[in-house]
């Protein structure tokens, strides 16, 4: 039994290295592990970290990468507010009203589960190759989720706040933007957060597969040269297009869903 009995409510200090953040720790892991699997590995299809990272500041500086960059994200934001828009409004339609449930869901249902990347060829055909395509494969990649999370969210809204809002004669338009709506919106966003992750792979994949324009036409045409650390370094961008547009995504849900008590909020 030790001499000295630890008072009572006194908090144990945490060690050093459990106070440092765990996203840059597990980044500097994954990084060092890529270093060291690439090196260990040696072969040409995996390169080390430090060889991409050279890589990418080499194309950068021969302006590949900004000027791909930007017509990747112009593709990215216009598909992703097309999404948006849509999915919100679709999505509500279906969530308030048991008819257009009946009427689209089957076709909103096929849609999410269809391989969105088979209909390039469509819009290769209408629209050409050229930006319209693109953003109208992000739009399938993104849009439909948008929908399904919007249309659960209205749904499990609880039906007393509804009744409580027309017992003080609050009108249809009212009901649902001053009740359902705000009451949804966590669940909406998350659906939100799912839909910009998949529309920066549907922009990549589009810009892949018609490969006009973007970052993907950067891959593609590294690819063909089975230039595996050019490849790697337009991914390293890829990825931080989508952390950088998820977090932006998340600033906005904080502050939308500011009033949800964090337990209830998950972050």
């Amino acid at each position: 039994m030790s001499a000295v009995a630890e008072r009572p409510g006194a908090r144990r200090s945490r060690p050093r290295w459990g106070r440092l953040p765990a996203a840059p720790l597990s980044l500097a892991a994954g990084a060092a592990a890529w270093e060291l699997i690439g090196h260990l590995a040696g072969v040409s299809f995996f390169p080390p970290l430090s060889t991409v990272l050279e890589r990418l500041v080499d194309i950068t500086s021969e302006g590949m990468i900004l000027g791909s960059l930007a017509d990747s994200l112009v593709n990215l934001a216009f598909g992703f507010a097309i999404s948006l828009v849509a999915g919100l409004a679709v999505g509500v339609a279906m969530g308030r009203y048991r008819k257009v449930e009946a009427a689209l869901g089957i076709y909103v249902y096929a849609l999410l589960t269809a391989p969105s990347l088979v209909f390039a060829p469509i819009f290769f055909s209408l629209l050409g190759a050229g930006r319209g395509s693109i953003i109208a494969v992000v739009v399938m990649y993104a849009m439909f989720v948008i929908v399904i999370n919007t249309a659960s969210a209205i749904q499990a809204v609880p039906a007393p706040l509804v009744e409580m809002a027309r017992s003080y004669g609050a009108s249809e338009g009212q009901v649902l933007l001053r009740v359902m709506l705000p009451a949804a919106a966590p669940m909406i966003m998350a659906g939100v957060r799912l839909g910009v992750g998949r529309a920066v792979t549907g922009m990549i994949n589009g810009e892949m597969f018609i490969a006009v324009v973007g970052l993907g036409h950067v891959v593609t045409e590294a690819g063909g040269r089975f230039d595996s650390a050019e490849v790697l370094a337009v991914l390293l961008v890829v990825i931080a297009v989508a952390l950088g547009a998820v977090g932006l995504v998340q600033a906005v849900d904080r502050r939308i869903t500011r009033w949800v008590p964090k337990t209830t909020r998950g972050n």
